[in-house]
């Protein structure tokens, strides 16, 4: 029964995300004439989605751009609604086969075949499978008391709910900074950050840094350093201090501690973590196979929680390598 699905339904290579990097996948399987499929467990570029409203991109629109469809931005640097623009775009300019709101919940491997379920009670049955799933779908969690209440939120959409509110924002890097400033501009009665280390993280965006340290220095913004949050409750936090644990007056709880690669998945497919402080999954750096056989990685899942290292911009490349790898398989060659 396995061989008679195997012979009619067989996939070449199933990807799993559909961000620019997955779509890239799809792309390169058109070019090259392989049967795939993309299945996403959010909306299309999910992770693009749930970007603040209003955030701008930090790279030019070209280097954005896949599949050869020109990005045409009206500002230097693009906008998150023209991203979500330009990538429907993509998608209908290729007709990518896509399944959304599809979340695969476990895989298995029948002699050379993956058999990948999903959500909605399928299985797929496919020679290669490409883990293209991003990092911002996992929030990175504090792992403490009252982190459950509604007050406490892990992505920032716009500051607009946060008028006259008492927010505290937890961590230093971009994302903490950005929500921090324009929380505090947007009229929020106070604006606290939580921050674990000694100062602003280094990798601030260099014309935001200046500002965000200015606020500090003169009070409008306050910082705790060097602290932690330990409690939340409806109206009110603790912080562990230097100086002791202290309890501040608080309405909301904006916790931008940064997000996890899918490891759980990972896992299930076989590939190894490695023991280093990033968890790095083993893979070929010249093809972007993982020690599974071909079970490839794409896109910033590469890098396992230095969620910096990878992005649209450096990974697109990824795409054309995996498929070059592909079609120099021999099971491949002889499909036909």
């Amino acid at each position: 029964m396995m061989q008679e699905q195997v012979a009619n339904d067989v996939l070449d290579v199933l990807i799993i995300g559909g961000g620019p990097i997955g779509m890239a996948c799809g792309i390169e399987c058109v070019k090259n004439d392989l049967s795939y499929l993309i299945v996403e467990k959010g909306c299309l570029v999910n992770s693009l989605y749930n970007y603040p409203l209003n955030m701008t991109f930090f790279s030019t629109s070209d280097r954005l751009e896949i599949g050869g469809v020109p990005f045409i931005s009206h500002n230097y640097k693009p906008t998150r609604s023209e991203a979500l623009e330009y990538y429907r775009r993509v998608a209908l300019s290729w007709k990518l086969r896509i399944k959304l709101y599809e979340a695969v919940t476990y895989t298995e491997k029948q002699g050379d075949i993956f058999v990948v379920h999903t959500s909605r009670n399928r299985k797929y049955f496919t020679r290669a499978i490409i883990v293209a799933t991003g990092f911002y779908d996992i929030p990175n969690k504090l792992n403490v008391p009252g982190e459950d209440l509604p007050k406490v939120h892990h992505y920032f959409r716009e500051a607009h709910p946060y008028f006259g509110q008492r927010i505290a924002v937890i961590g230093a890097a971009n994302s903490a900074v950005d929500v921090a400033l324009e929380t505090y501009r947007k009229g929020a009665a106070e604006v606290t950050m939580i921050i674990r280390e000694e100062q602003i993280s280094d990798r601030v965006k260099y014309w935001v840094k200046p500002d965000i340290e200015n606020r500090i220095k003169n009070g409008e913004i306050k910082a705790y350093f060097q602290s932690q949050v330990v409690a939340i409750r409806e109206e009110e936090i603790d912080v562990q201090t230097p100086q002791g644990l202290i309890t501040l007056p608080n309405d909301f709880v904006l916790a931008m501690t940064g997000y996890l690669p899918n490891f759980a998945l990972l896992e299930n497919l076989g590939v190894q973590i490695q023991d280093d402080e990033m968890r790095t999954p083993v893979y070929n750096e010249a093809t972007m196979e993982t020690n599974q056989p071909n079970v490839y990685l794409a896109g910033v899942v590469c890098g396992g929680l230095q969620t910096n290292k990878w992005f649209i911009e450096n990974s697109r490349v990824h795409a054309v390598t995996i498929i070059q790898d592909l079609k120099r398989k021999k099971w491949l060659c002889n499909r036909n």
